[in-house]
């Protein structure tokens, strides 16, 4: 950590997250959590929350480790308040609602589940994406375990051009996987 922030920082020379957004944002999301109303800061928020790359700043691997706890934190959380307002049944209708979001890219050749990117601009390699895409299917179809923060860690290979997949739909796409992973869980 360092002497006054939340987090270790950097060196000086290098670029890390911006210390004072990112202790704004932690405290906040902190007293809403704990004195805030129900709804006031949600997963979604957390999911969201970006921030500048300064030289100094705090390390972001720590950063967005924290940010994947606070979320799941938040998950809970709704699922807790959730189930007690409508009872199991109905969240797992609901996850299941949600999960079905997933299944008409998941049903797609591999190859062909996303569009490319426009132009030439950078997209991922796809046979990254279809592996996923595989995993999700057997999760779904034949409970073979994957969880959310296994999901979180995937990294794609960069593709340009008509033979990638677009990244702005496939992140989509995970953070709906992670959603519904996260409320599983």
């Amino acid at each position: 950590m360092s002497d006054d922030g939340m987090f270790r920082t950097v060196g000086a020379l290098r670029r890390g997250y911006d210390p004072d957004e990112v202790d704004e944002f932690f405290t906040h999301a902190r007293s809403m959590y704990e004195n805030g109303p129900a709804g006031a800061l949600s997963a979604d928020d957390v999911r969201g929350a970006g921030f500048e790359l300064v030289r100094g700043g705090y390390v972001t691997a720590a950063v967005d480790a924290a940010l994947d706890r606070l979320e799941a934190a938040f998950v809970a959380r709704a699922r807790a308040d959730f189930v007690a307002q409508l009872g199991q049944k109905a969240w797992m209708d609901r996850l299941g609602e949600r999960a079905r979001t997933l299944y008409g890219r998941l049903g797609r050749p591999d190859g062909d589940r996303f569009a490319p990117p426009k132009g030439r601009g950078h997209g991922y390699e796809p046979a990254d994406v279809d592996a996923l895409c595989h995993r999700l299917i057997a999760y779904f179809d034949k409970g073979v375990p994957l969880t959310a923060a296994e999901v979180r860690a995937l990294t794609f290979r960069a593709r340009r051009g008509r033979n990638a997949y677009d990244e702005d739909s496939v992140d989509a796409f995970c953070a709906r996987a992670v959603e519904v992973l996260l409320g599983v869980e």
